[in-house]
């Protein structure tokens, strides 16, 4: 079996990941695998870069002001074309398309016309909208019928100018829903109902939440992180962890608003670039930067819960790390976050209200982080183990090729 994955990035963050584990269990089964990407660069053997470097940045340009997200890039799309003509792969898996690339039209065109069998994981809601890759904080539910007046026409994907969210709803739903063969992975049930409400919904869908490799992400006890980071190993402690934080970000003022109201014998610890670093208080220990994911589960086993401000998570993959290193997590009740959490791994709380984060830390503290860790390490276990997902994952290949193994 051939398989050619496109995606933003190969190897780096959440997506650039996904798509190696894939293509690596893929190898080891004896198929081949094929990355096309567009961002950055990678390691992985037989990748494919799409674009230039000045094409890519002349998109980001015209994506800013037009507010159109993928109608550039339209000479390294057609040598994509070719490249897929070239190694003609059996089934190609889509998953990030957004992110300055991509001429979706060129791309569409070609997959209408070959018929190509398609896998699409969607790692976000962007497919289906006309612009935005989250919607529920605004709660904006327009993609259900037909976009137009963006409420968030400056957020990601930017536009400096111009709301195109019309145009590209037409756009999107034209060329996404007239290829003839195609499997929607989801990450998460939440995300499947929502891919049920949209234009989406006259293919298959089939969720399958991300993986966790739960034999970096365990249970590492204290392992000096304290000296480590400089950070008081006699307090309870509570643990945040962001890409970045911004001083006028909601989550950053949750945290803020939470050191206020915790107790003396308790700190919290913040991991991930920040902004606004004088603003943090004295029971906020700051770490920019955790070097590798071995690191990062020391940080997740040294502290005592993990708590998740963010409110808009497909998936929610910080929550299944911390869980798998034995850590009970507090969640807002949004999107995918309660579902990755399951029972007995911690507490669900009403969205921005952090009265009851206090209340929830509260009760992990009385209870003890022992009280959960078994029931933590055993959800991440028998939900979101590498090589059953990563499997379940080419077992859609398989089914959508009619592949008896």
């Amino acid at each position: 079996m051939k398989v050619l994955m496109i995606n933003t990035v190969s190897g780096y963050g959440s997506t650039g990941s996904i798509c190696e584990d894939i293509a690596n269990v893929l190898e080891h089964q004896g198929h081949e695998c094929f990355i096309a990407y567009g961002q950055l660069t990678t390691d992985y053997a037989r990748s494919y870069k799409i674009g230039t470097v000045i094409e890519n940045h002349l998109h980001n340009v015209g994506s800013r002001l037009l507010g159109k997200q993928g109608y550039f890039t339209k000479k390294g799309t057609q040598k994509l074309v070719s490249y897929i003509q070239e190694i003609n792969p059996d089934v190609i898996h889509l998953h990030n398309l957004h992110g300055n690339y991509l001429n979706l039209q060129i791309l569409f065109e070609y997959l209408i016309e070959s018929g190509t069998p398609l896998a699409w994981t969607l790692h976000d809601c962007w497919a289906f909208t006309g612009k935005c890759a989250h919607y529920t904080d605004v709660q904006c539910y327009k993609w259900q019928t037909h976009c137009y007046a963006c409420p968030q026409v400056k957020k990601y994907p930017p536009s400096l100018f111009f709301d195109s969210s019309s145009e590209m709803y037409d756009d999107k739903k034209k060329w996404f829903t007239n290829v003839s063969q195609m499997t929607v992975i989801p990450v998460s049930n939440w995300l499947a109902d929502e891919v049920k409400k949209s234009f989406l919904n006259k293919y298959t869908i089939s969720p399958i939440y991300n993986w966790i490799d739960h034999t970096t992400f365990k249970d590492f006890g204290e392992q000096n992180f304290s000296t480590t980071y400089d950070v008081d190993s006699g307090k309870f402690t509570i643990l945040l962890v962001s890409a970045s934080w911004h001083s006028n970000d909601p989550k950053f003022q949750d945290a803020l608003k939470l050191s206020k109201i915790i107790s003396d014998d308790m700190q919290i610890v913040m991991i991930g670039n920040i902004d606004g670093k004088k603003l943090l208080p004295h029971n906020i220990k700051h770490i920019p930067y955790v070097h590798g994911k071995e690191e990062l589960a020391k940080a997740y086993s040294f502290s005592d819960v993990y708590v998740h401000l963010s409110t808009e998570d497909t998936f929610g993959k910080v929550i299944a790390e911390a869980l798998s290193c034995g850590t009970p997590a507090i969640v807002y009740d949004s999107t995918a976050c309660p579902e990755v959490l399951g029972e007995n791994c911690g507490y669900v709380v009403e969205k921005r209200n952090v009265e009851q984060l206090s209340e929830a830390i509260n009760k992990v503290k009385e209870k003890g982080r022992e009280y959960f860790s078994a029931s933590c390490r055993k959800r991440v276990i028998e939900n979101f183990d590498y090589y059953t997902n990563i499997n379940q994952t080419i077992g859609i290949y398989k089914d959508i090729l009619g592949y008896d193994s």
